[in-house]
């Protein structure tokens, strides 16, 4: 077991585990869009950011993939923590302007607008990919993708059409983290196949 401290309270762990879970392990909350469970975490949305304290320095890290250490100190509201949280989440406002959920993330940390410009006020996909990540990890279809590259990023089936592999489990839908998926599913799976009674022509 490995011990150290979260927001000064000394805490147990296993060898392996990251700080997110740690932390939730012992009701530590830190807040999280692209984690889930059922997959590998990517760190894709950094809104877990905790800070490290050992001896005389400090880091920001992402607390979903920085791996526990012995006499440590990780900081889960600290102000350097707050200051880039609200960073992140005023990029995210502009990134997907039209998710309730950020809206009201943000409004946690005190941010109600964001410096950066919008270009899509109805956007509503962060593109943590964690849609992609269940699909491919859990489902075991990969009918959905990562499509393009920078600002022309997005989220859809492989050749941006219906996907022949989609089962339609809704896993996709669950696992997102603002709704977004809910709204480009029928893209994916395309028109649903009615079968035919049998004998009808």
């Amino acid at each position: 077991m490995v011990s150290f401290k979260i927001n000064g309270e000394t805490v147990q762990a296993r060898q392996g585990w990251t700080v997110l879970e740690t932390a939730r392990q012992h009701g530590v909350h830190i807040p999280t869009l692209c984690h889930h469970e059922a997959v590998e975490p990517s760190g894709a949305c950094r809104l877990c950011v905790v800070e490290v304290v050992q001896g005389k320095w400090s880091k920001i890290v992402i607390s979903c993939m920085y791996p526990v250490a012995e006499g440590i100190e990780i900081l889960t509201d600290s102000p350097r923590v707050k200051n880039v949280r609200r960073w992140i989440l005023e990029m995210l406002l502009a990134e997907c302007p039209g998710s309730k959920e950020i809206r009201a993330l943000a409004a946690e940390y005190g941010v109600s607008a964001s410096r950066f410009a919008a270009h899509h006020p109805d956007e509503q996909c962060i593109l943590c990919g964690l849609c992609v990540r269940v699909c491919k990890e859990v489902v075991g279809v990969s009918a959905i993708s990562t499509i393009g590259r920078g600002v022309h990023k997005k989220i859809g089936s492989p050749y941006q059409g219906p996907a022949e592999a989609c089962v339609a489990c809704g896993s996709c839908v669950t696992v997102c983290p603002t709704g977004a998926m809910r709204a480009r599913l029928d893209a994916v799976r395309g028109e649903p196949k009615v079968k035919l009674a049998h004998g009808a022509k």
